[in-house]
């Protein structure tokens, strides 16, 4: 039904989004290897991602399980909590292009088991003009674009 979206405003693009769970120092990290087989495009922007605030994650390793193995002292079952961001980015629709991506992701991501969770869905494409005199848009509003972070 969305593939044949289309209005003055813009499409729906079919994508696989993936959610990763990862230490917030660890994010450029993953992206840089990402990058190195897909550019995460999003419209004319490259590098695309979002990064929820620091949160937890929490687990119960197990026997045999590589916390057991490398952890002095670690009861198996006990809970673990660390700090925890959710990147999320988005791909073109295609199985190759999916492969890469993981494969880069968990070669470079701490965790022998990381979550990831990939979905199907749709993504917006906007047909934008740069010279728009739109009111809302950044350059127009008086407002510009926020401070950056980094």
């Amino acid at each position: 039904m969305l593939e044949n979206y289309n209005t003055p405003s813009g499409t729906f693009e079919k994508v696989f989004t993936l959610e990763i769970q990862t230490l917030p120092e660890d994010v450029d990290r993953i992206l840089d290897a990402v990058l190195k087989v897909h550019p995460l495009g999003y419209g004319r922007y490259q590098r695309t991602a979002s990064v929820s605030a620091v949160g937890k994650e929490t687990a119960q390793p197990q026997a045999n399980s590589t916390t057991t193995t490398h952890k002095p002292g670690y009861k198996a079952g006990s809970t673990e909590t660390y700090p925890m961001v959710e990147l999320k980015i988005s791909i073109e629709h295609d199985l190759s292009a999916l492969e890469r991506v993981m494969d880069a992701i968990l070669e470079v991501h701490h965790y022998e088991q990381p979550a990831i969770f990939a979905r199907e869905g749709w993504a917006s494409r906007a047909n934008y003009n740069p010279k728009s005199k739109n009111p809302n848009r950044w350059w127009n509003n008086a407002r510009g674009l926020p401070n950056q972070l980094d």
